[in-house]
């Protein structure tokens, strides 16, 4: 593997909100003379306004948190700008290549805070503007750079940037270190589809973050989704080193539906059964999981050796064709060519879902290969009527086992 609304589907949620905002600035500047080390306050030219026309230098005195010239800034809830006397009317914050920092003017204009958190190792400016109650104004200007992390965390993600997956794909995200401050990271993820549908972000454990909207994607959803982790704190000093814009889309809705008693799978695209295929599922004490199973990777030909699922020396097959992974614990569905004539009437698998095939997988008329090209990354097989319990949320990408209340807690 390498996880808004408006176009935007990520949930603002106040129980998730992750708010990374930045670093530590403290300068102060008085309405007459200026701050010292920034030259640039009410008392000069710049900073006067419309102050002289009206008689006199404005009383606002504008305040900038931390002290310009200051370095190793933390990246989040050191940033403030403030004003004494006045209002403020204006605050621009960017950094060395022009990128604004978004942010609000709260307290009826006493105040400004950033809406996110700053970037490690970057050089910010600051230019902020107030009024007095006479309408004069002052300005005063700041620049920091913030902490370069000594220990760091990047996420592997899927699905791919451009890939095309199918209606069961969630975004899912594996950190490199364990993250205790999940609320930050989880909101310098933003997620934005077309169309707009909410969508939720689940951790399992501390180091996965998944997310998916309540139902099955809509076939055709183009979906964006900007990593902005390079100077979120994931943990104590551990910060993140990433920024990345990937897109993914949505291709037609496929959904399988493997019946373990009837021995059968019904293939359906956009609702419509496209074909039934006879299967083979686990046998009794080998049952196959019960749930909803995304497709997460596709093997033309692979090895399956039972010592890796802890099935000992029972198997252990060199070339099984046409495999889709469905679970991270080792369940396909996939080619059989040793069956013998069990699919459409028993199960004799190891928990698996055969299809018949040919060895060598040259066959493009059998089951498997037709199933096997047909389908993609991201599609999704439900096996019912099994003897065995439903698969565990985590088990691969298959968190659509868990209901939307769970899933946003």
């Amino acid at each position: 593997m390498r996880p808004v609304t408006g176009a935007s589907a990520r949930g603002r949620r106040g129980r998730r909100g992750l708010a990374v905002i930045a670093g530590a600035l403290v300068l102060s500047l008085a309405a007459c003379g200026g701050g010292g080390d920034s030259g640039s306050g009410s008392g000069s030219g710049k900073g006067k306004g419309k102050g002289g026309a009206q008689g006199g230098q404005s009383t606002a005195a504008v305040s900038i948190t931390p002290k310009s010239g200051a370095t190793g800034v933390d990246t989040s809830g050191a940033l403030k700008v403030s004003v004494a006397q006045g209002k403020l009317t204006e605050v621009t914050v960017k950094d060395e290549k022009g990128a604004k920092v978004e942010g609000a003017i709260t307290g009826g204009g006493a105040s400004w805070t950033p809406s996110t958190h700053l970037a490690a190792a970057t050089k910010y400016s600051v230019h902020a503007v107030a009024k007095d109650s006479e309408g004069r104004e002052a300005a005063e200007d700041a620049a920091f750079t913030t902490l370069t992390p000594k220990n760091t965390f990047v996420g592997s993600f899927t699905p791919e940037d451009g890939s095309t997956v199918g209606v069961g794909m969630p975004f899912s995200i594996h950190f490199t270190r364990g993250i205790t401050s999940p609320d930050a990271v989880e909101k310098a993820i933003r997620i934005k589809t077309e169309p707009a549908v909410d969508v939720e972000g689940h951790w399992f454990g501390n180091d996965r973050l998944d997310f998916r909207p309540e139902k099955y994607w809509k076939a055709g959803t183009k979906v964006t989704v900007d990593l902005d982790l390079d100077g979120v704190e994931g943990r104590d000093g551990v910060y993140g080193e990433q920024r990345k814009t990937l897109k993914f889309t949505i291709g037609r809705n496929q959904v399988s539906v493997v019946d373990a008693k009837k021995h059968t799978m019904k293939v359906t695209q956009d609702g419509k059964v496209v074909k039934t295929v006879p299967v083979t599922t686990g046998k009794p004490g080998y049952d196959t999981w019960n749930g909803q199973m995304v497709m997460s990777e596709k093997l033309t030909v692979t090895r399956m050796n039972g010592e890796t699922v802890g099935y000992g020396g029972e198997y252990d097959i060199k070339d099984v064709p046409h495999a889709i992974r469905l679970t991270t614990s080792g369940t396909f569905i996939h080619g059989n060519y040793w069956g013998g004539d069990v699919f459409g009437n028993s199960n004799a698998s190891h928990g698996c879902v055969g299809l018949r095939d040919v060895r060598g997988g040259y066959d493009s008329g059998v089951p498997a290969a037709w199933f096997f090209n047909h389908s993609m990354v991201g599609d999704v097989v439900v096996v019912k009527n099994s003897d065995d319990r439903t698969v565990s949320p985590d088990n691969g990408l298959n968190g659509w086992n868990m209901s939307w209340a769970d899933w946003k807690k």
